[in-house]
């Protein structure tokens, strides 16, 4: 029985003596490494044996800075010392998440003089980068709104180029229509027939003249020519004179019923008796000779068509 109880209290002893032994280990530990960051009261520490080591500050925790040639005095420093690429020399325990908790902080002056020299250039660094980085948002900003720019513009090239394959098309038929002349597109025109002798326009021809100039307002850069004409019945002089009228009195017509432009208009032609549809003497002939022309025109080089 004695030795059983001997036993016993020997195992004991020896387990108080390991847990005593092992939390003046933990009490004693001491690591050296550089702080490679800190967030708050918490330090990133990098070893020679582990790249990180959390280190804890409490606010017992003493902060120094050795000095002496042998390095045996010790100046008290604020924890805001504590910066990254500092070496440092941490005593103090583990708790319970492995985390070692600071009693003691060690570190050399020329160790901290270097560090501050190196977070100044990391600072100075940091900050040239912001403004390169605020720069080039900047130019990136320019360069979207450029390429918007450049965008709507070659969207409206492309809304030219459609309004003008539109109107080659359109011209092309009118064209094969009406044919055209020199510097002009012919786009459409209308014919007004006077009596014989006569110079007033006939109220039949008032809608297709007014449908003409509404037409002649969708085309760009327009022109009305008005040409008129007489037959060969009479003198040269006569019917010189009546085509002279009946072009002045259609233009008229133009302007104050169509509300057509006076820009937008070519000196009315008397042209006389030239151009005789037919030669003879016959009433018809003779009709299709006492006439108004009347045409929609585009010159060449606004309608930007070769």
């Amino acid at each position: 029985m004695k030795e059983r109880i001997s036993a016993k209290l020997a195992t004991m002893s020896f387990m108080v003596l390991v847990l005593l032994s092992t939390a003046a280990f933990a009490q004693n530990t001491k690591v050296e490494g550089v702080i490679k960051g800190r967030s708050g009261d918490t330090l990133s520490l990098q070893t020679a044996d582990s790249p990180k080591v959390i280190v804890l500050l409490t606010d017992s925790t003493d902060v120094g800075q050795v000095q002496g040639v042998l390095k045996a005095r010790n100046k008290k420093m604020s924890m805001a010392a504590l910066i990254p690429g500092l070496p440092i020399q941490v005593e103090g325990s583990y708790d319970a998440q492995n985390q070692l908790v600071a009693t003691k902080i060690r570190f050399k002056g020329n160790d901290f003089e270097q560090a501050q020299a190196i977070q100044a250039g990391v600072h100075e660094t940091a900050k040239q980068t912001a403004a390169n980085q605020s720069e080039l948002e900047k130019q990136n900003a320019l360069l979207q709104e450029q390429n918007e720019a450049l965008k709507a513009q070659q969207e409206q090239l492309t809304e030219q180029q459609k309004k003008i394959a539109e109107q080659k098309k359109m011209i092309e038929a009118n064209t094969a229509r009406f044919g055209q002349l020199d510097d002009y597109y012919i786009y459409d025109e209308v014919t007004v027939y006077f009596d014989n002798g006569k110079v007033k326009v006939d109220p039949k021809y008032n809608a297709p003249l007014l449908a003409l100039v509404q037409k002649a307002e969708t085309v760009n850069g327009y022109m009305i020519q008005v040409k008129g004409y007489a037959s060969a019945s009479g003198s040269v002089a006569l019917n010189q004179k009546l085509s002279e009228q009946r072009a002045n009195n259609v233009a008229t017509f133009l302007q104050q019923q169509g509300h057509l432009p006076l820009p937008r208009m070519l000196a009315p032609g008397a042209m006389g008796e030239s151009r005789q549809v037919d030669k003879g003497k016959a009433n018809d002939s003779e009709a299709e000779n006492r006439r108004v022309v009347v045409r929609v025109l585009q010159n060449k080089g606004i309608a930007g068509i070769s």
